[in-house]
């Protein structure tokens, strides 16, 4: 079989230089840059115009990106190949050995691979597969052959490859050389030695296994492992995380091209472009009498040479010469095409900053009217779910509350859980303060004098969980119950009741004579605990630490939420991933294997609105960038592209671990939007609506009134078989605040009519 052609593309690159337009959750290659196709697609349709027969097409592209991929190809065909996921980036040495092993088991090793980038432009599918054909002799010989373009001027963006003589086949490679400065650019150009790295290989299969093995083992045997755990079906073959993410990450070039010895380069006889910049999109595309490219609905007068694109609203430019002026629903980019080079720095001080507009590519339809889901939000809240849960929910035979409802809004009879109790407590006491007309301080008296009663430890803690009549099932006292408990009674102080102050301050002392960590600034989750740390009942304290500063001013409860933050800063988050770890060891290190590696896109949202609340309540504003780093990476990674939602559980990199997705993260996802609207940056207002939109459609509105479908699986199906009392607080705090945070007032509105003490189902609102 040698010389039959394995064709791989890899298609993992960001495309971070045509910022505004490619992020990381859109990337370049996923563009339609001149109007014929996707670049992935018109790559693949290049491969497959092979006119000595069908090469096998392989996509080597992120796991993340695998929806978009598949929509991309599946009307092309592939001859055979599959994609490829990778579950995380490990640049393209990694890609390479992967496209060799993956010839090497379906093909033969003498096969010869053909690895091409995804995003390139190539003029001509006929000149390309000549210049290919070209170095077959070479590859089958031994040799690891790469492509040169023959430079037209002093390039500082490309790489660039040194022949010792250039004839009419291939010729012998001195070296490679990385971007230049102009001036050893222009030296180059002079010399006429040096060519444009097209960043295009042609190899045999045991040509480069051997490569890989003398250079680098370590890369060989990890990528080894991984494809050969590797999970197929009909989409795809789908690399194991864990294995891959062993693969040490860098280039080939690096990795083999600098030490092998025989590598040739063929000069290509086609007109290529990276379109790695819009100065370089300028040259590539078809432009008007003036020298311009103009796409979108763009009026431009008295411009010369100049790439203009509009995605969405209209752009008016005049008298411009050789700028870039790129505008999408989010952002706009101005600069002359000339430093067009340069908008990686922008994107990098954007990324410093946290900026959502780096990850996430906001949709051209979105909602503009603040405030338009106000009239639905008031009437569910007000009408539906607060007069429900004040009589169906709450337990007037044993005390406490329901911890579940049915469909058919009867209790379930299930053990009742302190934070179940406490969140109740705490839902009823903010739609107090909220103006709700209801028998708020009767339903907080109801809730604090059955967790007094029934849920206190001799030493003033709490239990975790007591059966329907009161009786303890679970007596473990947890940092996250106590936490709830804290938060319920901060608001039932602010309502006027007369005993949550001094339940309060026993449940301090219990906290700092047990759960403080003795050796570092957290909280064990029980007392004495010596497994796995966790960082949400961190979170949960630093909630109620900062609702006891809003209600009392004491900046002592400041200082207690100032010591979390520190344990964020220096533990909790992730610089480079901008994830928020769940599981720790002792010493605050993430946990070995999948738990070191589980995020929640939900905890994002929730902290991004805590450091919000922080950051103002003590004048730490760094804290900011922070909450919206949070944000970014989790609507940029945490989200099911089907439904908008969020899902329970992501990888650091985004790849689902728990492809459910349950209605509380989409509340948390509300405030966290709510909170960085008012701090600068983009306009979050049409993401709130978005938000709460897709809060209805797929949460509230399916179920009977003033219930919800709190499971929902990655395909939008309702997996709900109850209705949780938990997530009360959620809705109740989330879409308060939305209609805090919207124009117009929060009416009042009295409870509905009851028959025998039963509430009264109405007909949906319409």
């Amino acid at each position: 079989m040698a010389g039959r052609i394995i064709s791989f593309v890899m298609s993992g690159g960001v495309g971070s230089r045509l910022w505004p337009l490619s992020r990381e959750d859109n990337p370049k290659q996923f563009h339609d840059l001149s109007g014929d196709g996707s670049m992935l697609a018109k790559t693949v349709r290049r491969l497959k115009a092979w006119p000595n027969g069908d090469t096998p097409i392989y996509v080597i592209a992120s796991e993340r990106h695998a929806e978009r991929v598949i929509s991309d190809i599946s009307p092309l065909g592939l001859n055979g190949g599959k994609p490829i996921f990778e579950p995380l980036g490990r640049n393209t040495a990694a890609a390479v050995a992967i496209a060799t092993l993956q010839t090497i088991s379906e093909y033969e090793s003498d096969a010869l691979v053909l690895v091409v980038p995804s995003d390139h432009e190539i003029s001509s599918e006929t000149q390309f597969w000549e210049t290919v054909e070209a170095g077959i002799p070479a590859a089958d010989s031994g040799s690891i052959v790469v492509f040169g373009i023959t430079p037209t001027h002093a390039e500082t963006g490309y790489g660039y490859i040194e022949v010792a003589a250039n004839g009419n086949g291939a010729a012998a490679v001195s070296r490679f050389v990385e971007k230049p400065n102009l001036e050893t650019a222009q030296a180059y150009l002079s010399s006429g030695r040096f060519y444009w790295n097209a960043g295009i290989f042609l190899f045999r299969a045991e040509t480069m296994r051997e490569a890989l093995l003398e250079f680098q083992p370590q890369i060989w045997e990890t990528a080894e492992r991984a494809h050969r755990t590797a999970r197929i079906d009909v989409s795809g073959l789908y690399l194991p995380q864990g294995f891959y993410s062993a693969v040490p990450s860098t280039s080939i070039d690096y990795a083999v091209m600098e030490h092998a010895r025989s590598i040739a380069m063929v000069t290509a006889s086609f007109r290529w472009n990276d379109l790695g910049s819009w100065q370089s999109l300028l040259e590539a595309s078809p432009t008007d009498n003036n020298g311009n490219v103009v796409m979108g609905d763009v009026v431009a007068l008295n411009c010369d040479d100049s790439y203009l694109r509009s995605q969405g609203r209209l752009l008016t430019v005049i008298g411009m010469k050789d700028v870039a002026v790129v505008a999408t629903p989010d952002a706009i980019f101005v600069a002359p095409v000339s430093h067009s080079q340069n908008v990686k720095k922008v994107v990098e001080q954007l990324e410093k900053c946290g900026r959502l507009e780096t990850k996430f590519t906001a949709s051209e339809d979105r909602i503009i009217i603040s405030g338009s889901w106000r009239k639905r939000v008031e009437h569910w809240l007000f009408e539906e779910t607060l007069p429900l849960w004040s009589t169906a929910g709450v337990d007037d035979v044993y005390g406490g509350f329901h911890e579940a409802l049915g469909f058919d809004a009867r209790p379930l009879g299930k053990p009742k859980r302190m934070r179940t109790m406490a969140r109740q407590i705490y839902a009823f006491a903010v739609a107090k303060e909220r103006g709700w007309a209801g028998p708020s301080d009767r339903l907080i008296d109801h809730g604090i004098d059955f967790i007094a009663q029934h849920g206190r430890t001799d030493r003033g803690s709490w239990v975790r969980t007591l059966n329907v009549d009161g009786s303890v099932v679970d007596p473990a006292e947890d940092a996250y119950d106590h936490s709830c408990v804290l938060l319920a009674l901060a608001h039932a102080h602010r309502c006027g009741h007369q005993g949550a102050l001094q339940l309060a301050q026993e449940t301090f002392n219990f906290i700092d004579s047990h759960l403080e960590d003795g050796s570092l600034s957290g909280f064990l989750d029980t007392p004495a605990w010596k497994g796995v740390r966790s960082s949400n009942p961190h979170m949960h304290m630093l909630e109620s630490f900062l609702a006891w500063y809003g209600v009392t001013g004491d900046r002592t409860y400041l200082r207690r939420a100032a010591r979390i933050i520190d344990l964020f800063r220096c533990h909790f988050f992730d610089q480079d991933s901008w994830t928020l770890g769940e599981y720790f060891d002792a010493d605050w290190l993430p946990a070995p294997g999948e738990k070191g590696q589980w995020t929640e896109p939900g905890h994002h949202f929730e902290w991004a609105s805590l450091l919000v609340d922080f950051a103002r309540a003590s004048g730490q504003k760094d804290l900011s960038a922070y909450a919206r780093k949070l944000y970014s990476s989790a609507v940029a990674s945490g989200l099911n592209r089907a439904t908008g939602l969020a899902y329970a559980a992501v990888s650091r990199q985004g790849m689902p671990f728990d492809r459910l997705s349950r209605s509380w993260p989409q509340c948390e996802a509300i405030k966290a939007a709510i909170a960085l609207d008012h701090i600068g940056g983009p306009d979050l207002k049409p993401e709130i609506e978005a938000r709460v939109a897709r809060l209805f459609r797929w949460h509230i509105d399916p179920a009977p009134l003033g219930l919800w479908i709190d499971r929902i699986d990655e395909r939008g199906r309702s997996m709900a078989t109850e209705v949780p009392a938990s997530i009360f607080y959620h809705l109740v705090t989330a879409l308060m605040q939305y209609l805090d945070k919207t124009e117009g007032q929060i009416e009042t509105f009295p409870l509905p009519s009851q028959e025998d003490g039963k509430f009264v189902l109405k007909q949906n609102y319409g």
